[in-house]
């Protein structure tokens, strides 16, 4: 029980270490300082120096022998090959969601629409990306389709970090709210192939937005 404990601990301080770097608190070339992140999130190093290794699997620290570890920035081959799939799987999800979606559950896509249009209103990008989150695993859900669930889950995490950073990107804001629009659209006709394409393009202009912000990074040459 207590490696269950343990390992559920050093996920749980890589989910934290994800949404600092999302938020900004940890940027780009910042030095993680176990000591104090030990004493905010009151665990031991353990499970930050088991998290730290994680997250270096997924790309987003660097470990540097006897320098310690660095918030690294994506190679530009990367964010373009992860989007690729994911637009590929989240495509996927809208075709089976638009075969599939009862009357009901298109209420529900509608009602999730109007809130990402308040916030887009608002210009609250914050919530905006939240009820994002809520409606792209909505979509996702309608499927019904537990592979699929679980090989998309198996990157979420990751992508999410990249997606709200997209949306700062000028004019990706205008973009993804019109982008969303269309979608409904295609999900109120319970037109597959148009749900697909859209997601799919979607996907990829949130790549682009992402390849423009790191463009000039000196890792990825």
């Amino acid at each position: 029980m207590a490696t269950i404990e343990r390992k559920l601990l050093n996920v749980e301080v890589a989910n934290e270490i994800r949404e600092m770097i999302r938020v900004g608190t940890l940027e780009k070339g910042d030095k993680i300082n176990e000591k104090e992140l030990s004493m905010a999130l009151g665990v031991s190093r353990t499970p930050i120096r088991e998290a730290l290794q994680r997250l270096s699997i997924e790309g987003l620290i660097k470990i540097i022998p006897h320098r310690g570890a660095f918030v690294s920035s994506p190679r530009l081959r990367d964010i373009r090959e992860m989007f690729e799939v994911m637009s590929v799987l989240e495509g996927t999800c809208a075709r089976m969601a638009a075969e599939k979606m009862s009357e009901a559950e298109f209420k529900k896509l509608e009602s999730l629409h109007l809130e990402l249009e308040k916030h887009y209103q608002n210009r609250d990008h914050e919530n905006y990306l939240q009820v994002n989150h809520r409606y792209h695993t909505y979509i996702q859900e309608l499927t019904g389709n537990r592979v699929l669930n679980d090989i998309i889950n198996g990157i979420r995490l990751k992508i999410l970090l990249y997606r709200s950073q997209q949306l700062y990107q000028p004019r990706r804001f205008d973009d993804s709210i019109s982008e969303h629009r269309a979608l409904l659209e295609a999900f109120k006709k319970r037109d597959p192939v148009q749900a697909e394409n859209l997601m799919k393009t979607h996907l990829m202009n949130q790549c682009e937005a992402l390849v423009s912000l790191y463009a000039d990074d000196d890792d990825n040459e």
